[in-house]
């Protein structure tokens, strides 16, 4: 993750504590959104992304987004390690897991070029050398 993305994951999470802290769980969850997309490449940070989801679904007695994001946060590896995280998505239960959504434009710009396909490639290289090396011990 570059030094960009990973600055706004991080200044989007602190204003998702702060309005997690303060009890406006709309607010935490707006920032929760912005973070899942700028994290979602990164195998750490999406998965915080979503366990804070959790818990603010809990907070907010939200029974769809605790169970959307129970399901998320065990999908979390296997998406990672096959390289399938649809972009833009902004991990909230409300949207299907698997649908790529538009990027927003301050996002866009931060983010910049993604290719779904180059990271499918590496990934699925990545398991092979994996594999191989586990099969040559």
């Amino acid at each position: 993750m570059n030094e960009v993305v990973k600055t706004a994951f991080n200044a989007a999470m602190m204003e998702a504590r702060s309005a997690y802290r303060s009890g406006d769980y709309d607010a935490c969850f707006q920032q929760l959104k912005r973070a899942h997309i700028l994290g979602q490449r990164h195998l750490v940070r999406h998965w915080v992304s979503h366990w804070w989801m959790l818990k603010v679904g809990l907070k907010m007695r939200d029974r769809r987004e605790i169970f959307g994001q129970l399901v998320r946060l065990l999908a979390v590896v296997p998406g990672f390690l096959v390289g399938w995280v649809p972009i833009g998505n902004t991990g909230a239960a409300d949207v299907s897991a698997l649908r790529p959504m538009p990027l927003p434009n301050d996002l866009s710009r931060t983010i910049g070029d993604i290719s779904l396909t180059r990271d499918v490639f590496l990934r699925v290289a990545l398991l092979v050398v994996i594999f191989l090396l586990l099969v040559i011990m």
